[in-house]
C-alpha cells in the first residue's frame, strides 16, 4: 500500500525547501525559541518556589537537577538521532522509511525509559552517594530525585513526541503544548508550596502530573494522525537495518549531554569548596543564562531540522543560507540577552535570595559575583549554538560531542581547579571558569565550522 502525508505536511516541505531562508527560519524557530524561553522561565520558577522553602532546597533542586540532565540525556539523544533520520527522508519524500522510523523510535524510547526507571529508582540514594552529592543535599532532595526519575519515562516519550511534531514544522503547536504544560505545572507548584506547605519532592510531582498531562495528549493525537506520521505498531521495525541508523547519530548526542550534566555535576561538587550556597547560587546563575541561551536552543532545534530536509533533498547550498543567518540571529539574541540582564541582575538575584524566613544578602552577592562573569559568554554561545544546528543538520553528531566534552572538560573542570589550587579567589572564581569555558566553546566551533563549511561548498559545487 502506498504511504502518503497529509496536504499540511507536504505543503510544509515544500516550504521548508523553497521559502527564503529568513522567512523560514523565523516561522520555524521563532515558536520554538520561545518555547524553550517559557522553559527556562518554568526552571526559574521551580528554583523561587525551591528558595520560598530554603536556601539549602534551592541548592537541592539546582545540583538534583544536573544529575537528572545526565539520565535524560538518554532519551534526548533518541530524539534528536531519531529526529535527524526521519527529517533527512521527510526531505527526500521517502514516506515509507518515515513511518516505519517514527514508529521504531518511540518503541525503542518506551524500551529505554523503562530500563532507566526500573535499575535507578531502587538505588537513588546510593547512586547520589557514588555522583559525589554533597551529604546535606541527599538528605534534603533523595524524595525528589526519585519523583524526577519516574517522571522520566513519561518525558522520554514526550521528548520523541515533540521531536517529531518539531521535524514537520509543528512549532506552534509545540509552544501552545508547552503552555498547557507550564499552566498545569505551575498550579501544582504553587498549590504543594504555598498552600500545601509541601517539601521540594512536591515540586517534582507537580512535574510528573504536568508530563503526564501532554503524554495523555500525546497519545490521542498520534491515535488520530494522516499518513506516514501516524503511529501504528504494525509498522515498529526493532531490526538492526533500522535501530542502528538511528543509534548510530543518537549515541554521541546521548554522550554529549550526559557528559556535559556530568561534567556540571563535577562543577558544583568542586564549586561546594566555596560553602554549601555557592552551589545553588552557580544553580540560579545558569537558570539566568537560560533567559538568554534557551532562545539559542529553540533556534538550534528548529534550524537543524530544516538542514536535515534540505540536506536531505540535496539542497546543500540552501543549508548554509540558513546557517549564515543563523550565525547573525544568534548572535544577536546573545547582544540582546547581555544589554538586558546586565542591567537586571541584581534585582533577579535579590528575587532569588528572598526565601520564606528571610533575605540573603550573602546569597544575592554570590549570584551576582557568578553571573557578571558568566555573561560575558553569551555572544560566543549564540555562535557556538549555530554550528551545532549545522553539525546536527548534517549528522555530525560526534563532531557536536567533541565540542561539547571540550567545552565541559578542557575549558570548565581543569580551568576552575586551576583556580583553586593557584589562586585565592572566591565564589568568583566559580563564575570567571563558565565565562572562559563558554567563550572558548565559541572559539572551538568556529575551527570546527570551518572545514565543515568548505566540506558542504565541496558537495554543493558537485550537485
Amino acid at each position: 500500500m502506498a504511504v502518503f502525508v497529509s496536504k499540511k505536511d507536504e505543503s510544509f516541505r515544500e516550504y521548508a525547501l523553497n521559502a527564503p531562508p529568513m522567512k523560514v527560519l523565523f516561522s520555524v524557530c521563532a515558536p520554538l525559541a520561545l518555547y524553550q524561553a517559557l522553559q527556562q522561565i518554568f526552571k526559574i520558577l521551580d528554583a523561587l518556589m525551591a528558595s520560598h522553602i530554603s536556601a539549602e532546597a534551592v541548592s537541592a533542586v539546582s545540583c538534583l537537577s544536573q544529575i537528572t540532565l545526565m539520565i535524560t540525556a538518554i532519551g534526548s539523544g533518541l530524539a534528536v538521532g531519531g529526529c535527524i533520520k526521519v527529517s533527512e527522508a521527510y526531505g527526500r519524500g521517502d514516506y515509507d522509511t518515515v513511518r516505519t522510523r517514527v514508529a521504531t523510535l518511540y518503541g525503542m524510547v518506551v524500551l529505554v525509559g523503562l530500563l532507566v526507571v526500573a535499575t535507578l529508582v531502587p538505588f537513588a540514594e546510593g547512586f547520589l552517594r557514588l555522583l559525589q552529592t554533597p551529604q546535606d543535599l541527599i538528605a534534603e532532595g533523595t524524595g525528589y530525585f526519585r519523583v524526577e526519575i519516574l517522571s522520566l519515562v513519561v518525558t522520554f516519550f514526550n521528548t520523541v513526541y515533540i521531536a517529531i511534531e518539531r521535524s514537520r514544522g509543528h512549532a506552534k503547536k509545540i509552544l501552545y503544548l508547552n503552555l498547557m504544560i507550564i499552566l498545569v505545572k505551575l498550579v501544582l507548584s504553587a498549590l504543594f508550596v504555598y498552600v500545601l506547605k509541601a517539601g521540594v519532592a512536591m515540586i517534582a510531582a507537580a512535574t510528573l502530573i504536568s508530563q503526564g498531562v501532554l503524554l495523555i495528549y500525546a497519545l490521542y493525537s498520534m491515535s488520530r494522525d494522516e499518513g506516514a506520521f501516524r503511529f501504528s505498531i504494525r509498522n515498529l521495525r526493532l531490526r538492526k537495518d533500522t535501530t542502528l541508523p538511528i543509534l548510530n547519530l543518537a549515541y554521541p548526542v546521548s554522550a554529549e549531554k550526559m557528559l556535559f550534566a556530568a561534567g556540571k555535576v563535577i562543577t558544583n561538587s568542586m564549586s561546594g569548596v566555596y560553602g554549601g550556597l555557592t552551589v545553588g547560587a552557580l544553580g540560579i546563575s545558569n537558570n539566568i543564562g537560560g533567559l538568554t541561551t534557551g532562545w539559542h536552543a529553540g533556534m538550534l532545534d528548529g534550524a537543524s531540522a530544516l538542514i536535515s530536509q534540505n540536506r536531505g533533498a540535496g539542497h546543500h547550498r540552501r543549508t548554509l543560507q540558513l546557517y549564515y543567518r543563523l550565525i547573525a540571529i544568534d548572535m544577536a539574541i546573545g547582544v540582546v540577552g547581555l544589554a538586558l540582564v546586565a542591567t537586571t541582575l541584581p534585582w533577579l538575584a535579590e528575587v532569588f535570595a528572598r526565601s520564606e524566613e528571610a533575605y540573603d544578602p550573602e546569597f544575592c552577592q554570590m549570584i551576582i559575583s557568578i553571573h557578571q562573569w558568566e555573561m560575558l559568554g553569551y555572544i560566543t554561545l549564540g555562535f557556538n549554538s549555530a554550528t551545532l544546528a549545522l553539525l546536527l543538520g548534517y549528522g555530525y553528531t560526534k563532531l557536536t560531542l567533541l565540542l561539547n566534552v571540550a567545552r565541559v572538560f578542557v575549558f570548565r573542570v581543569p580551568v576552575l581547579w586551576a583556580f583553586q589550587n593557584f589562586t585565592s579567589l572566591g565564589a568568583e572564581a566559580v563564575g570567571m571558569t563558565m565565562m572562559i569555558s563558554n567563550v572558548c566553546a565559541g572559539l572551538s566551533a568556529l575551527a570546527v565550522a570551518i572545514p565543515v563549511v568548505c566540506r558542504i561548498h565541496r558537495m554543493s559545487d558537485l550537485k
